[in-house]
């Protein structure tokens, strides 16, 4: 029996829902609001953050701050949909001693200053540390910008300014040097920024549904081109993994993808990954993407003739066919991924 033993997850981000107000065409998670409200239970919750206490490492400043890379963060989804879940799943981490906690917002919420600065407060009284506040073209085409500077500016009263991360700020100057306050479309983005256009310039994973929405705005690849590509984060790795609603322990952005139960993570670790039952991962750990891209092709997969955006590109390209197929690969998992990419 082949296994694999996965790294003990230092830091990463629990989805509590996918469903989202937006539906970004950049979305790593192919989030939206079709997605069903399946929000984790709070029994759930508490399972899974007792498992990821004294796991969890703080920011490299400290438990009571924040940062990307660090501690453990709430997400979705929009987090925010269900704020009596995202209190109590602050409350439960708290009680864990879980450090350097915070949550990732897209704003939508963010109506007037009293409501905002009252669902921030609450948070940060039940033990939250920070927020992070998403920030680029594809959130603007249904968040109002006013909505945004809103939950920053109250952010930063509420939680000090040290512990807002805007993600990513270069947009969020650009916003305001533009003057945008409504919601405006990435086309429209792309014709007031002119040369000043970040979209090629910023971080930006293609994954998820920016593997469809995204293929006019940039060059496609054959295949062969990410051959010898490693995986950017590395495919397994011990920092910012993500955990879902539905029990998937995700490696690092990987949608779609599971490496098993993180309800049952102390046995997860301390057993490994059988890969004789989960030969998508086996492939991606032993041969990496060519060696699945063989593997899918013996079972009928054909190269797109459009060519690939990305190494996460062809592999999600290859996933959404093996899912189509009369073959069990429990790995690929929330199926439900793969009906909303595009």
């Amino acid at each position: 029996m082949a296994r694999v033993w996965i790294p003990q997850p230092t830091s990463g981000g629990v989805i509590l829902s996918y469903k989202c107000q937006a539906r970004c065409r950049h979305c790593i998670y192919a989030c939206s609001p079709e997605w069903k409200a399946d929000f984790i239970s709070e029994a759930d919750l508490e399972t899974g953050l007792a498992q990821l206490s004294g796991k969890i490492r703080p920011s490299p400043w400290g438990a009571r701050t924040v940062s990307l890379n660090g501690g453990l963060h709430f997400s979705g989804g929009e987090p925010f949909l269900n704020f009596d879940l995202l209190l109590r799943a602050v409350e439960i981490a708290d009680s864990y001693h879980i450090p350097s906690t915070f949550v990732e917002t897209n704003s939508a919420w963010c109506i007037d200053d009293d409501s905002t600065h009252d669902k921030l407060q609450c948070l940060h009284h039940a033990g939250l540390k920070g927020i992070m506040i998403s920030v680029n073209p594809f959130y603007a085409e249904y968040v109002p910008f006013e909505h945004t500077e809103r939950c920053i500016r109250v952010s930063q009263r509420v939680f000090g300014a040290q512990n807002v991360m805007v993600y990513q700020v270069e947009y969020y100057r650009q916003f305001l040097e533009m003057g945008i306050q409504d919601t405006l479309s990435l086309e429209e983005y792309a014709r007031l920024a002119r040369g000043k256009s970040f979209l090629g310039h910023v971080e930006l994973f293609f994954m998820g549904r920016a593997t469809t929405a995204l293929r006019p705005f940039y060059p496609t690849y054959p295949a062969r081109t990410f051959f010898r590509e490693p995986c950017m984060p590395p495919f397994l790795r011990d920092w910012h993994n993500h955990f879902d609603n539905y029990g998937n322990f995700m490696p690092g952005y990987c949608g779609g993808l599971s490496l098993g139960n993180w309800l049952e993570l102390d046995e997860l670790l301390e057993e490994g990954i059988n890969l004789d039952e989960r030969p998508v991962l086996a492939f991606l750990i032993a041969d990496d993407i060519q060696g699945l891209l063989h593997f899918a092709q013996d079972l009928g997969y054909e190269e797109s003739d459009d060519g690939y955006l990305s190494k996460c590109d062809l592999c999600t390209h290859i996933r959404k066919y093996l899912i189509s197929t009369d073959q069990d690969f429990p790995e690929l998992s929330p199926r439900q991924f793969y009906e909303h990419l595009t």
